[in-house]
């Protein structure tokens, strides 16, 4: 399932941030470690689903000058009424913004059975994504232009700060076998502090009292024309320091929310 990861991470804007601008929101952002309990918030009949909870786990480290890497990890449980199904992918990363480049290994099980290995490399050039898949086969694939991860993160911070509220780009990052590229629409609200009544900024410690923008991105599949839906969107709250709170993963027929549970920042390795 995919998540901002970065998940957080926006083209046709190409990626256009200075070398200036990249250094300035990269040097914000906290090496850090969020856990995410998950519920199911609402399913449609269509969907099956009785009951599904989780935890998702999230660590992000690095340095724009000695790169990103970022663990993930995501563990749901779901009850159709007949069968139980338990799933766990199991993602880390590395991505160097200098270089243009993004590593990504993906091990998907269900009911503790290894059920998909995605393995590759992929690197960002004038005319495109150059993509190496090593697994589960090895092939060699001229994709879109698009942006990783992290410096989409970056990117949509910096447009977050200017006042932009609605672009859109596109982003490689792995997922679908590690063969797409996808269209990402951004919706982004104006910066708030939240109240007291939110439970999650005991979490969040030090950083309570910042502001958020309330962020929702929408991811599409333009390889098939449908009825231009998006297969999936997410919507949570984002502090400048790039962690997020208040998720919203939304993915048609269902819907789970995570909540905050605990968060550990680390010292950064600077450059």
């Amino acid at each position: 399932m995919r998540l901002l990861i970065g998940t957080l991470a926006l083209i046709n804007i190409n990626l256009a941030l200075s070398g200036q601008s990249y250094a300035g929101v990269a040097e914000a952002l906290i090496p850090h470690r969020a856990v995410y309990d998950l519920e199911l918030q609402q399913a449609s009949d269509r969907s099956g689903i009785e009951s599904m909870y989780g935890r998702m786990v999230y660590e992000f480290n690095g340095s724009a000058c000695s790169g990103y890497t970022v663990g993930f990890r995501f563990v749901t449980q779901l009850d159709t009424g007949g069968t139980v199904r338990l799933t766990d992918q199991q993602t880390t990363t590395y991505e160097n913004l200098e270089e243009g480049t993004f590593r990504f290994l993906t091990k998907s099980y269900v009911n503790e059975k290894l059920d998909l290995e995605v393995r590759g490399s992929a690197r960002a050039e004038t005319d495109g994504t150059a993509v190496d898949l090593t697994t589960p086969r090895r092939a060699k694939l001229n994709l879109d232009r698009a942006q990783f991860p992290t410096a989409q993160m970056i990117s949509l911070i910096e447009r977050a700060k200017k006042g932009d509220r609605f672009f859109q780009s596109h982003l490689f990052d792995g997922s679908e076998e590690g063969s797409k590229v996808m269209l990402t629409t951004s919706v982004v609200g104006s910066p708030k502090v939240s109240g007291d009544e939110n439970s999650e900024l005991e979490v969040t410690g030090d950083f309570a009292d910042l502001p958020t923008w309330p962020v929702t991105i929408a991811y599409f599949d333009e390889t098939k024309n449908e009825d231009g839906t998006p297969v999936y969107r997410i919507s949570f709250e984002l502090y400048e320091n790039g962690i997020t709170r208040d998720l919203i993963m939304d993915y048609g027929e269902f819907a789970l929310k995570g909540t905050l549970a605990s968060l550990e920042t680390f010292d950064g390795e600077g450059c």
